[in-house]
Protein backbone atom coordinates (compact mmCIF):
# COMPACT_ATOMS: atom_id res chain seq x y z
CA UNK A 1 0.00 0.00 0.00
CA UNK A 2 2.88 2.75 0.66
CA UNK A 3 4.36 1.79 -2.79
CA UNK A 4 1.13 2.59 -4.29
CA UNK A 5 0.53 5.84 -2.57
CA UNK A 6 4.15 6.78 -3.59
CA UNK A 7 2.99 5.90 -7.24
CA UNK A 8 0.19 7.48 -6.90
CA UNK A 9 1.78 11.19 -6.06
CA UNK A 10 4.28 10.34 -8.69
CA UNK A 11 1.41 10.22 -11.02
CA UNK A 12 -0.16 13.60 -9.67
CA UNK A 13 3.05 15.68 -9.13
CA UNK A 14 3.62 14.82 -12.95
CA UNK A 15 0.14 15.96 -14.13
CA UNK A 16 -0.29 18.79 -11.62
CA UNK A 17 -0.05 22.22 -13.33
CA UNK A 18 3.10 23.43 -11.49
CA UNK A 19 5.77 22.23 -9.26
CA UNK A 20 5.70 24.60 -5.83
CA UNK A 21 9.25 23.75 -5.16
CA UNK A 22 10.85 24.86 -8.65
CA UNK A 23 8.03 27.00 -9.63
CA UNK A 24 8.37 25.96 -12.94
CA UNK A 25 5.07 24.33 -15.02
CA UNK A 26 6.69 21.63 -16.62
CA UNK A 27 6.37 17.80 -15.79
CA UNK A 28 10.34 18.06 -15.80
CA UNK A 29 10.20 19.95 -12.87
CA UNK A 30 6.88 17.96 -11.40
CA UNK A 31 9.10 14.75 -11.59
CA UNK A 32 11.78 16.96 -9.73
CA UNK A 33 9.54 17.36 -7.20
CA UNK A 34 9.05 13.92 -6.65
CA UNK A 35 12.96 13.14 -5.83
CA UNK A 36 12.37 16.65 -3.31
CA UNK A 37 9.70 15.52 -1.72
CA UNK A 38 9.02 12.41 -1.99
CA UNK A 39 11.81 9.94 -2.24
CA UNK A 40 13.12 10.77 1.36
CA UNK A 41 10.23 9.40 2.36
CA UNK A 42 9.86 6.05 0.90
CA UNK A 43 12.23 4.44 3.13
CA UNK A 44 10.48 4.86 6.37
CA UNK A 45 6.66 4.71 7.44
CA UNK A 46 5.29 7.34 9.10
CA UNK A 47 2.68 6.38 12.59
CA UNK A 48 -0.51 8.71 12.28
CA UNK A 49 -2.46 8.35 15.73
CA UNK A 50 -6.06 8.95 15.74
CA UNK A 51 -7.49 9.96 19.48
CA UNK A 52 -11.31 9.75 20.06
CA UNK A 53 -14.28 9.94 22.58
CA UNK A 54 -17.57 9.91 22.01
CA UNK A 55 -20.78 10.19 23.83
CA UNK A 56 -23.71 9.75 21.54
CA UNK A 57 -21.82 8.40 18.29
CA UNK A 58 -21.07 11.74 16.25
CA UNK A 59 -17.29 11.62 17.30
CA UNK A 60 -17.23 8.12 17.00
CA UNK A 61 -18.36 7.78 13.24
CA UNK A 62 -16.25 10.59 12.40
CA UNK A 63 -13.79 8.94 13.90
CA UNK A 64 -13.65 6.25 11.82
CA UNK A 65 -14.40 7.78 8.92
CA UNK A 66 -10.87 9.91 9.55
CA UNK A 67 -9.00 6.19 9.87
CA UNK A 68 -10.69 5.03 6.68
CA UNK A 69 -9.53 8.47 4.70
CA UNK A 70 -5.81 7.52 6.36
CA UNK A 71 -5.90 4.07 5.78
CA UNK A 72 -6.92 4.26 2.44
CA UNK A 73 -4.57 6.18 0.95
CA UNK A 74 -2.04 3.76 2.03
CA UNK A 75 0.97 6.37 2.84
CA UNK A 76 1.04 5.91 6.98
CA UNK A 77 0.47 3.51 9.76
CA UNK A 78 -2.70 4.63 11.22
CA UNK A 79 -3.64 3.67 14.86
CA UNK A 80 -7.21 4.65 16.12
CA UNK A 81 -7.19 4.95 19.91
CA UNK A 82 -10.05 5.80 21.99
CA UNK A 83 -8.94 8.39 24.50
CA UNK A 84 -9.40 5.97 27.68
CA UNK A 85 -6.77 4.10 26.39
CA UNK A 86 -4.50 6.64 24.74
CA UNK A 87 -1.28 6.92 26.49
CA UNK A 88 2.19 8.79 26.78
CA UNK A 89 4.27 6.10 25.11
CA UNK A 90 1.79 6.09 22.27
CA UNK A 91 2.32 10.14 21.71
CA UNK A 92 5.82 9.79 21.70
CA UNK A 93 5.74 7.28 19.56
CA UNK A 94 3.31 8.89 16.75
CA UNK A 95 4.66 10.89 14.42
CA UNK A 96 1.14 13.04 13.91
CA UNK A 97 -2.14 12.71 15.67
CA UNK A 98 -5.56 13.73 14.95
CA UNK A 99 -7.63 14.36 18.14
CA UNK A 100 -12.04 13.65 17.38
CA UNK A 101 -14.07 14.37 20.47
CA UNK A 102 -17.59 15.86 21.42
CA UNK A 103 -17.82 18.92 22.48
CA UNK A 104 -19.59 18.45 26.23
CA UNK A 105 -21.23 22.09 28.08
CA UNK A 106 -18.93 24.26 25.73
CA UNK A 107 -15.76 22.37 26.77
CA UNK A 108 -13.95 19.16 25.82
CA UNK A 109 -15.73 16.07 26.39
CA UNK A 110 -14.60 14.70 30.02
CA UNK A 111 -12.48 11.86 28.67
CA UNK A 112 -10.64 13.55 26.30
CA UNK A 113 -9.85 16.12 28.89
CA UNK A 114 -8.86 13.66 30.97
CA UNK A 115 -6.75 11.60 28.19
CA UNK A 116 -4.85 15.28 27.84
CA UNK A 117 -4.69 15.59 31.49
CA UNK A 118 -2.98 12.43 31.74
CA UNK A 119 -0.57 12.71 28.88
CA UNK A 120 0.43 16.57 29.29
CA UNK A 121 3.21 16.51 31.26
CA UNK A 122 4.82 12.83 30.14
CA UNK A 123 4.82 14.09 26.54
CA UNK A 124 6.14 17.70 27.63
CA UNK A 125 9.18 17.83 25.33
CA UNK A 126 9.06 14.72 23.94
CA UNK A 127 6.45 15.78 20.72
CA UNK A 128 7.65 19.04 19.56
CA UNK A 129 6.99 19.91 16.16
CA UNK A 130 4.76 17.00 15.02
CA UNK A 131 1.61 17.56 13.23
CA UNK A 132 -2.25 17.41 14.53
CA UNK A 133 -5.43 17.98 13.44
CA UNK A 134 -8.80 18.52 15.50
CA UNK A 135 -12.23 17.38 14.59
CA UNK A 136 -15.36 18.84 16.95
CA UNK A 137 -18.42 17.39 16.80
CA UNK A 138 -20.91 20.21 18.90
CA UNK A 139 -24.53 21.02 18.33
CA UNK A 140 -24.33 24.40 17.52
CA UNK A 141 -21.39 25.96 18.56
CA UNK A 142 -17.74 24.27 19.00
CA UNK A 143 -15.77 26.78 18.72
CA UNK A 144 -14.67 27.08 22.79
CA UNK A 145 -13.75 23.19 22.94
CA UNK A 146 -11.31 23.78 19.47
CA UNK A 147 -9.79 26.49 21.27
CA UNK A 148 -8.95 24.76 24.46
CA UNK A 149 -7.96 21.64 22.54
CA UNK A 150 -5.31 24.06 20.38
CA UNK A 151 -4.00 25.63 23.50
CA UNK A 152 -3.36 22.00 24.98
CA UNK A 153 -1.15 21.44 21.70
CA UNK A 154 0.45 24.87 21.25
CA UNK A 155 1.67 23.89 25.08
CA UNK A 156 3.17 20.96 23.83
CA UNK A 157 4.21 22.65 21.09
CA UNK A 158 2.63 20.85 17.93
CA UNK A 159 1.89 22.14 14.66
CA UNK A 160 -1.29 22.73 13.74
CA UNK A 161 -1.59 20.78 9.91
CA UNK A 162 -4.80 22.73 9.26
CA UNK A 163 -7.76 24.53 10.30
CA UNK A 164 -9.75 22.72 13.15
CA UNK A 165 -12.96 21.44 11.62
CA UNK A 166 -16.20 21.45 13.78
CA UNK A 167 -19.12 19.20 12.38
CA UNK A 168 -22.66 20.80 13.80
CA UNK A 169 -25.12 18.28 14.69
CA UNK A 170 -27.78 20.74 15.57
CA UNK A 171 -28.94 19.05 18.38
CA UNK A 172 -30.98 21.84 20.88
CA UNK A 173 -33.77 19.70 22.63
CA UNK A 174 -32.63 17.59 25.75
CA UNK A 175 -33.50 14.51 23.65
CA UNK A 176 -31.69 15.60 20.36
CA UNK A 177 -28.64 15.77 22.44
CA UNK A 178 -28.96 12.44 24.19
CA UNK A 179 -29.96 10.36 21.18
CA UNK A 180 -27.60 8.92 18.93
CA UNK A 181 -25.81 10.69 16.56
CA UNK A 182 -26.05 10.02 12.65
CA UNK A 183 -23.52 11.85 10.66
CA UNK A 184 -24.27 13.25 7.37
CA UNK A 185 -22.39 11.70 4.14
CA UNK A 186 -20.61 15.25 3.39
CA UNK A 187 -19.43 15.01 7.24
CA UNK A 188 -17.97 11.95 7.28
CA UNK A 189 -16.08 12.75 3.44
CA UNK A 190 -15.10 16.13 5.54
CA UNK A 191 -13.46 13.55 8.22
CA UNK A 192 -12.03 10.92 5.53
CA UNK A 193 -10.69 14.29 3.95
CA UNK A 194 -8.84 15.37 7.11
CA UNK A 195 -7.34 11.73 7.74
CA UNK A 196 -6.11 11.39 4.44
CA UNK A 197 -4.28 14.92 4.58
CA UNK A 198 -2.66 14.16 7.78
CA UNK A 199 -1.30 10.82 6.26
CA UNK A 200 -0.09 11.51 2.66
CA UNK A 201 1.32 15.03 4.41
CA UNK A 202 3.47 13.22 6.94
CA UNK A 203 4.63 10.67 4.28
CA UNK A 204 5.29 13.07 2.04
CA UNK A 205 7.04 15.13 5.34
CA UNK A 206 5.30 18.22 4.15
CA UNK A 207 3.77 18.26 8.17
Amino acid sequence: KAANGMIRMFLLLITVPCCPVLGRNDAGANIGCVFFWVLPCCGMTKTLLIIWDSMTGGAGALARAAADGARDTGDAGVHLVHANDAAADMMIGADGYIFIFPENLAAISGVMKAFFDRCYYPCLGQIEGRAYAVIVCAGSDGANAVRQAERIATGWRLKKAMESAIICTHAQTTDAILAAKIICEADLNNARDVGAAMASGLAMGVF
